[in-house]
Parts: C-alpha cells; sequence; structure tokens
C-alpha cells in the first residue's frame, strides 16, 4: 500500500474584513494593527498557485494544521470555510485549528460549528478532540492546541482531558496495526517555539509520545520547515513543521510551501516516509520541488 498525504499550515487568508469597531477591544486590536504589516507577507496569487499544484499531485488526503484566519472575526469563518473546500471535500481533508483560530473566547463557537466537517472523527457530524480519522492503514488523529490568550500571546495547551483521550486513540490504533500521524498547530516539543508561543503542557505530551509512540507527527505555527525527533520506545517520532503556505518573503525554509509524504507499508506494522518541500522557487512566483523534506537534520 502507498498512501500520499499533502500538509500545509498558516495560510492567513486575506484580505481582511472590515472589522467593526466594537469588534477591535482587547487582543483584536493589537491583531488588527500587527494584520497592516502581516498583510504584506501572505500573497494569496500564491496561495492559490501552491494549492493548484498541491491537487495536480492527486494526494490521497490533506491535512491543514491551523491559522487559516487572522483575528477570528465573524466574517472571517464563512470565507475560511470557503477556501478549505478548494482543498478537497472534508472526507478528503482534516482541520486542526491555530491560535489565530481561537484569537478570542467569542471565537471558539464560530470555531466549532463552522469546521465542523473537517474536525470530527469517522461517523460523526460534531466537532470533537481529539478526532480520528482512519483511510486505508493511516490513522489521521487531529488535536487542538488553539485556546483564546491575552494580548502579545500565541501559546497553545491539550489539556489533561485531550492528553488522556489522545492517550487512548494512539493504543487503539497501535493495536489495529495502522500508521499513526498526528496532526497539531504549535510544535509539540521543548524549544519548539520561543517564549509566549509555545504549547504549555509540551513536557506531557512528549512523554505521552514516549510511552505510546507513533509514526509522525505535523504542525505548523512557526512559519517554516522544521524537522525534530521525540524518543519513543526502541525508536524515534519525527516530528515535522511546515512553511506558511502563502509566505513570500523571508530565507528559503520560511517561503510558501507545502510538504508531500508517500507512505508505503513494509509489513507487520512497519513503515517507510518519504517526504518532499514543494513551494515558491527561487527569485520566481512558480511552485516547484524545493528537495526532500530534511528528516536527519
Amino acid at each position: 500500500m502507498t498512501f500520499v498525504l499533502a500538509h500545509l499550515s498558516d495560510p492567513h487568508i486575506g484580505p481582511l474584513p472590515k472589522p467593526r469597531v466594537r469588534d477591535l477591544v482587547g487582543k483584536r486590536l493589537t491583531g488588527y494593527l500587527n494584520w497592516q504589516r502581516r498583510d504584506k507577507i501572505h500573497d494569496m496569487d500564491v496561495l492559490s498557485r501552491l494549492v493548484d499544484d498541491m491537487q495536480a499531485h492527486r494526494p490521497d488526503h490533506v491535512m491543514m494544521t491551523g491559522d487559516v484566519m487572522n483575528i477570528g472575526l465573524p466574517a472571517e469563518f464563512p470565507a475560511a470555510a470557503r477556501w478549505l473546500r478548494t482543498l478537497g471535500e472534508p472526507h478528503g481533508v482534516s482541520f486542526v485549528p491555530g491560535n489565530h483560530d481561537a484569537y478570542v473566547r467569542s471565537s471558539l463557537q464560530h470555531l466549532i460549528q463552522t469546521f465542523a466537517p473537517w474536525t470530527s472523527s469517522d461517523g460523526e457530524h460534531e466537532t470533537s478532540w481529539p478526532y480520528l480519522r482512519v483511510r486505508g492503514e493511516v490513522a489521521l488523529i487531529g488535536l487542538t492546541s488553539g485556546v483564546p490568550t491575552g494580548p502579545f500571546l500565541a501559546s497553545g495547551r491539550l489539556g489533561k482531558d485531550q492528553r488522556d483521550r489522545f492517550a487512548a486513540l494512539l493504543d487503539e490504533t497501535r493495536a489495529r496495526g495502522l500508521m499513526r500521524v498526528v496532526m497539531i498547530h504549535h510544535p509539540p516539543y521543548r524549544l519548539g517555539a520561543t517564549p509566549g508561543r509555545g504549547l504549555s503542557d509540551v513536557r506531557a505530551f512528549e512523554k505521552l509520545i514516549a510511552r505510546h509512540g507513533a509514526e509522525l507527527v505535523v504542525h505548523g505555527h512557526n512559519h517554516r520547515t522544521q524537522v525534530f525527533h521525540l524518543p519513543a520506545a526502541g525508536t524515534t517520532v519525527p516530528v515535522v513543521g511546515v512553511a506558511s503556505a502563502s509566505a513570500v518573503p523571508g530565507t528559503p525554509r520560511h517561503r510558501a510551501a507545502y510538504h508531500l509524504y508517500r507512505i508505503t507499508a513494509k509489513g507487520k506494522g512497519k513503515w517507510s516516509i518519504d517526504g518532499h518541500v514543494r513551494g515558491l522557487l527561487p527569485g520566481t512566483r512558480e511552485i516547484g520541488d524545493l528537495g526532500p523534506v530534511p528528516f536527519k537534520v
């Protein structure tokens, strides 16, 4: 069996809808002012080209790991849902929210209702965390680390209840002989993000992986390609971050890109993972191959 997964993240869809004055209270005010700068970073034409390139490779499933929005305005949610549908039907696309999707407390109900088709377990129709989707021999486990935070913070949290359910899913899917792919927005390892931007219960996550294992963890948030390995019983688990899908300036690992993973079953719960980065070619606005995912870095 060969299964092809695409992973993209942090598109930060624009333009930002014009906010009402009453919307710009507390954290949204600072976020709105910050967007005036970020708007020059995220290019929707490049994002469209990247999605077209991804679809041309006909992945079996698409993983989108958050920050489809910017400051959680009510008017952003319908636009976010329309964009998610450009990636494919919800059965073939899985979404986990980031801190910009859960920007303020009033965003949460919109998030739960809007993204339910992309954040529900097989056979269910409502958002659940974590959720489990099985496609062939691949188990896709979606976690939410997006929580409302104060101004100038972009941290995330899983919480004990979600971690306990996550541990049970890891054991269940391992017993079924499935290849376990975990999706989360924040980098789930210590030193994975700068202070105020990381996962607050990251040590608990690391212990879960050490105890229950996984085959691949993917994340966004940092807007760059990066690879880390978490120890698990007798092996290590690759944890791979992807660049923003719409970012134009920056170093090669920061510019717009997505990852394609070709997963091949080797028998008896063994798998090979071949990953490639596709994104903005140097000095152009074209999308092309940028080389392998640097698993050994």
